[in-house]
């Protein structure tokens, strides 16, 4: 897992903040509170970095389509929040718990790999197309000085060669503000206690900006996992054909309360935040209608 990152002024803004911020740092030392807020004092300016207890989570979840027995696209996506001029603390783990009969392993997704070093060198258009399982969003931040600097980065999911036996997946994120920057990160589905199906691990890695400032935080990430986006290619008699691969398989039946959905998320300062959903069954009434 590798990380490359390279400073660059995409606005002016955001150039502004990165001097102010530098030239702080040479002449004071951050000092941290009590209280978990670090302080950078010099003209007036203040960095802070989230305290454990201002930091909240949510965890949203969609069926597209929701019909059971059916092939389906997952939308999953979680937000953090903090105080008023922070950031939540740079995210370091994940583990997001998803239904119990889920089809994943039978979806069609990743039916090819690729592996971390041609994902980090040369970027998701290196991967097969058949290794490509969803796409998403990341929106993250730092506070440098006084100014919040924010930006939203594209996501790919790929699947990778398993882990002894289990189902692996590769994160791929690139963005330009306030770094220009490109990280890859590993995600392994192991077994979970019901009403759980599994539980898929991510490791999240830090992601650096100007030395003694803040690694970047996430506050909101939307991805999707199926069909919706992805084509994939298959040769036949040497012809070429781009299809659009099956998709999650729902199961026949809902459980009671909807399909559960759960996450616990470590951040680097040690805390925890816990987040649930459910996805509610559809209503009978509409298939009848059809």
């Amino acid at each position: 897992m590798k990380s490359s990152v390279a400073l660059r002024s995409a606005s002016a803004v955001a150039l502004a903040a990165l001097c102010l911020y530098a030239a702080a740092a040479m002449e004071e030392t951050a000092t941290a509170a009590t209280t978990g807020t670090a302080h950078l004092s010099r003209a007036g300016t203040k960095a802070t970095i989230t305290t454990t207890e201002s930091t909240s989570a949510t965890l949203s979840a969609a069926f597209t389509p929701e019909k059971l027995g059916q092939r389906t696209t997952l939308h999953f996506g979680f937000s953090f929040s903090a105080a008023p001029g922070q950031v939540p603390p740079p995210l370091t783990q994940i583990e997001l718990r998803y239904p119990n009969n889920l089809g994943i392993a039978i979806s069609g997704l990743g039916l090819a790999t690729c592996s971390a070093t041609v994902l980090s060198e040369l970027g998701p258009k290196a991967c097969p197309p058949n290794s490509i399982m969803g796409r998403g969003e990341a929106y993250t931040g730092i506070v440098l000085g006084i100014t919040p600097i924010r930006e939203n980065a594209p996501i790919w999911i790929v699947r990778a060669p398993d882990q002894e036996g289990h189902l692996s997946v590769l994160f791929y994120s690139e963005g330009s503000t306030p770094v220009d920057t490109h990280i890859e990160f590993p995600g392994i589905l192991l077994p979970a206690d019901a009403p759980f199906g599994g539980v898929v691990s991510i490791g999240i890695p830090l992601v650096p900006t100007l030395p003694g400032a803040p690694y970047i935080s996430v506050i909101h990430l939307h991805a999707t996992l199926g069909p919706i986006g992805v084509t994939y290619y298959e040769h036949l008699g040497g012809v070429t054909l781009a299809y659009t691969p099956k998709g999650i398989l729902l199961p026949s039946n809902c459980p009671r309360g909807g399909f559960p959905f759960a996450a616990t998320f470590s951040f680097l300062d040690g805390s925890e935040a816990k987040a649930s959903t459910a996805i509610p069954c559809p209503d009978p009434r509409k298939k009848k209608r059809r």
